[in-house]
């Protein structure tokens, strides 16, 4: 798909990875850009930075009732959505099965629930129509691990897996369906530090927003702006075992550091 003429919602737009799609798919010609984040006043000013074609809206994704705010407004002002893009993420704190069952939930809402209410929201009008593009953002965590934090990468292979029934159920009805699965990008979550998702470098949300549009002119499931992923999620199913063995030795030096 090419996004000239089509209008896409963008969630956590306000920053990071969300704010360069959101950039982008302005530059590529998008009639119309949701920029919706928590955070609006941050949101506003991403989306007059874009110009005349973008606009924000507040959105908490943690509540589906928000979503479907946020639904009804693009409809109202822009007609349609064509491409919705389900990217907003939080990272918690570092710890282990000790984190509160408060953050689970809310990682579980906001790394799961947030797709699901979303597609319940903009697929059945995709179908009817033949067409549209629902972007999940997941995170590399999801097809491997993270050893700083288990809400983290429990939640987000979560959010792999709700990208993955989507492309099954509806990649035949005109859906198209991708997940994006980056390692370290420039973004709030990393301002303090980039632990283990760094091994391959630190990427721009600008860097991320390239692959984004490239995989959706492709039409192809996985985003990875990381290629290294893909060798990693290889060599897991391979050979579980080992792979697991070499995340045991990665978590004991994430130990020795804290």
């Amino acid at each position: 798909m090419e996004i000239r003429d089509k209008v896409v919602v963008v969630t956590g737009g306000a920053s990071g990875i969300g704010a360069g799609l959101a950039e982008r798919f302005a530059r590529e010609g998008a009639r119309g850009v949701v920029v919706a984040d928590v955070n609006l006043e941050r949101a506003q000013g991403v989306a007059r930075g874009i110009g005349a074609a973008a606009v924000a809206a507040r959105c908490d994704v943690s509540r589906e009732a928000e979503i479907q705010e946020l639904v009804r407004f693009t409809r109202e002002r822009f007609g349609r959505v064509d491409v919705y893009c389900s990217n907003a993420g939080i990272l918690g704190r570092i710890g282990g099965i000790e984190l509160e069952d408060a953050l689970w939930e809310k990682m579980w809402q906001v790394h799961g629930m947030a797709h699901v209410w979303a597609a319940r929201a903009v697929v059945p009008e995709m179908v009817e129509r033949g067409e549209g593009y629902f972007l999940v953002t997941a995170s590399a965590a999801g097809l491997l691990n993270i050893v700083e934090t288990p809400a983290y990468g429990v939640t987000k292979h979560a959010a792999v897996a709700v990208a993955e029934w989507l492309r099954i159920a509806y990649g035949r009805k005109g859906v198209r369906v991708s997940c994006l699965c980056p390692q370290s990008v420039q973004t709030d979550m990393t301002r303090d530090g980039t632990g283990s998702a760094a091994v391959n470098g630190v990427l721009t949300p600008e860097q991320v927003a390239d692959v984004v549009v490239q995989t959706m002119r492709d039409e192809r499931f996985l985003a990875l702006p990381h290629p290294e992923v893909a060798k990693y999620f290889l060599a897991k199913a391979q050979d579980y075992d080992r792979w697991l063995g070499g995340m045991q030795k990665l978590y004991a030096q994430h130990m020795e550091r804290s």
